[in-house]
């Protein structure tokens, strides 16, 4: 990697169209950062986005899972419409997506995607990536192979860092073009490796459980339903429960793994500050999915509930977002692409489904979201989750599993927000039910499959 630019050398080279920075995680919950009040870690870095932007209180995927979910961000558009419906190998049709950077590219801005791609383990460039960094599959944490701009190269050190220094070295090129970054970090996935120099961070610490922890799941027959021979054999679970969900030990590394995004995102700050480039630069952290940490017995994702459809995210843009906003509106990573191609300029295709969030983040927003459409396709080595598709509103979630009978789900969030009653079957709910099934097919009939 070759080196920066002098302090301020780019300001002259600025133009009136911001800029663009995702910085996207991997298998990070909503509430495990420091704006969040998390008890013990410590997030300095993506605070400072928060306090000097936008806290979205109500973000989520349309599919917890890596691979549909970064198709989502990338497109703007649901499962059912870009068909990556797994973590398999879709490489084939991601070579083929009209994703947010080719319509930036083709709109007149440098673009990058520096980190994981994780649609299959092809890792050769995407269209309209002038600067493509990535790694075959979910790489691996120490001396990762690359792929830069289409050649082999051995990287050395962590992979967190090196993929910050490869994002830097982006922000600080000279050029007369906005650019457009998205820097999708390995971790905090597993193996959950931390950097050595994170090792023993929080040694000692203890992780509090969620009341749902304990759920009996009597009102889940999904999560207790037998399971044939071979599937239980490959979900490797002889009970409901998730194998008991995530233990303190993984969730203490992911914590640790945190640490060097959180060290990574203040380089990129202080990247932008000396490139003059930080207050036309929008600025988005947020995470492909959720994480269950026992919920329900539950480890992973791709469980309707809210610990796995749930996200972090914060935006800092100071021409549009003032300061310290805490943003009630329901935001999606489908969200993303269109907002990037509205404040840049260029034009929102027809068949992108989610909507441009620069309304919401100026507070002028008249009319938003009243519910979303989410959705997961069983994957063989996932038995124990079944294919299911949900309706979330502002106060409850309605969840259908299309390939299961009587095993449907009606939570009321505003007073059961851990989820531990199903009302599916209660008299009293029984209008709300239809409510939400109508949304169902509504969502099911405008959604092109």
């Amino acid at each position: 990697m070759g080196g920066g630019v002098a302090a301020g050398a780019l300001a002259t080279a600025q133009t009136r169209k911001p800029n663009f920075v995702l910085v996207l995680v991997d298998d990070l919950r909503f509430d495990a950062l420091g704006y969040m009040g998390h008890p013990f870690v410590k997030t300095p870095n993506i605070d400072r986005l928060a306090k000097e932007g936008a806290v979205f209180k109500n973000t989520f995927v349309t599919t917890p899972l890596c691979s549909p979910s970064r198709a989502s961000f990338l497109t703007g558009t649901y499962v059912r419409t870009h068909h990556v419906k797994g973590n398999g190998d879709s490489a084939e049709l991601s070579h083929k997506l009209i994703t947010f950077h080719k319509m930036l590219h083709d709109g007149g801005y440098e673009t990058a995607h520096v980190g994981k791609w994780h649609m299959g383990t092809d890792d050769t460039p995407r269209p309209g990536i002038d600067r493509w960094v990535s790694f075959r599959g979910q790489g691996i944490y120490d001396d990762c192979p690359l792929n830069v701009d289409g050649k082999a190269v051995q990287s050395k050190g962590y992979i967190t860092d090196v993929l910050s220094d490869y994002s830097v070295e982006f922000i600080k090129k000279q050029r007369t073009k906005p650019f457009s970054l998205m820097l999708a970090h390995k971790a905090v996935h597993g193996p959950f490796t931390p950097a050595g120099r994170h090792a023993n961070l929080f040694e000692g610490a203890r992780i509090q459980r969620s009341a749902n922890a304990n759920d009996d799941l009597a009102g889940k027959p999904m999560l207790t339903r037998p399971l044939p021979a071979v599937a239980e054999k490959k979900a490797g679970k002889k009970k409901a429960a998730g194998g008991g969900g995530s233990g303190d030990a993984l969730i203490l590394n992911q914590l640790r793994c945190l640490t060097a995004i959180d060290e990574g995102v203040g380089r990129l700050l202080k990247a932008l500050e000396e490139t003059g480039q930080l207050d036309n630069t929008l600025f988005i952290f947020t995470s492909d999915n959720g994480y269950f940490w026992s919920e329900h017995g539950l480890g992973d994702k791709r469980a309707a509930y809210e610990e796995s459809i749930r996200i972090p995210m914060v935006a800092r843009y100071p021409k549009l977002v003032k300061a310290g906003r805490k943003i009630e509106e329901m935001a999606l990573n489908i969200d993303i692409a269109p907002t990037f191609l509205d404040l840049g300029g260029v034009k929102i295709p027809e068949g992108v489904q989610g909507r441009s969030l620069a309304p919401v983040l100026s507070g002028k927003a008249r009319q938003w979201r009243a519910s979303f459409l989410c959705e997961y396709f069983m994957e063989q080595q996932q038995a124990r989750v079944a294919t299911w598709e949900a309706v979330r509103s502002t106060k409850w979630k309605y969840v259908r599993y299309p390939e299961l009978q009587g095993m449907d789900e009606l939570y009321d969030l505003q007073h059961d927000p851990g989820e531990m009653k199903n009302l599916i079957k209660d008299a009293k709910a029984k209008s709300t039910l239809e409510a939400m099934q109508k949304e169902l097919e509504r969502y099911r009939k405008e959604v092109r499959a």
